[in-house]
C-alpha cells in the first residue's frame, strides 16, 4: 500500500513539472499586420490613422508624444496566429484609444517594442506566444495629422 501511495505521488510530482515546461513556451514570431487589422472586422476604428514605421503620412501639425502599450491575451486553445493577431488589435485599440483622449486623429511611427527589443517595420508586428498567454507590445507617436 505505502508503495502505490509512492509511485502516485512521484507520478503527480513528475506530470506537474512536465506541464511546468509546456506552459513555459515562448515563441517570438513576426506576423503580417495587414491581416491582422482584417482579422476581426469592424474592431479597429479608422478614426484614428494608423501609420507604422517607415510609412509615408500627411505633414504633422503637432506631436503630442510617444505612446507605448503592452497587452497580453488569453492564448489557451488557439493557434500562434489567432492569439497573436487578437492581442495585436487590442494593442492597437489601445493606441488609438490614447490618440482620442490626447486630441490627435492618428498614430505614427508604431513600431514593435517586445520585450524592449524594438523592431521598425511597415508590414510587420512581433508577438510573443505560449501555451497560455500572448503577448503584443507597441510604440508610437500621437499626433494631429493636418488634413
Amino acid at each position: 500500500m505505502k508503495r502505490n501511495v509512492l509511485f502516485v505521488a512521484l507520478f503527480a510530482l513528475l506530470a506537474t513539472l512536465s506541464a511546468t515546461q509546456a506552459f513555459a513556451r515562448d515563441t517570438v514570431a513576426n506576423y503580417p499586420v495587414a491581416p491582422a487589422l482584417q482579422s476581426e472586422p469592424g474592431k479597429v476604428s479608422d478614426d484614428v490613422a494608423l501609420y507604422f514605421a517607415g510609412q509615408p503620412h500627411p505633414a504633422v501639425e503637432k506631436t503630442m508624444g510617444e505612446f507605448a502599450t503592452n497587452k497580453k491575451t488569453n492564448a489557451f486553445g488557439k493557434s500562434d496566429l489567432e492569439a497573436c493577431q487578437h492581442v495585436f488589435l487590442s494593442a492597437v485599440i489601445e493606441l488609438q484609444e490614447r490618440a482620442r483622449k490626447e486630441g490627435g486623429n492618428a498614430v505614427i511611427n508604431i513600431k514593435s517594442n517586445y520585450k524592449n527589443e524594438v523592431r521598425e517595420s511597415a508590414t510587420e508586428f512581433t508577438c510573443g506566444a505560449g501555451a497560455v498567454i500572448a503577448g503584443v507590445a507597441l510604440k508610437g507617436d500621437v499626433v494631429t495629422l493636418r488634413k
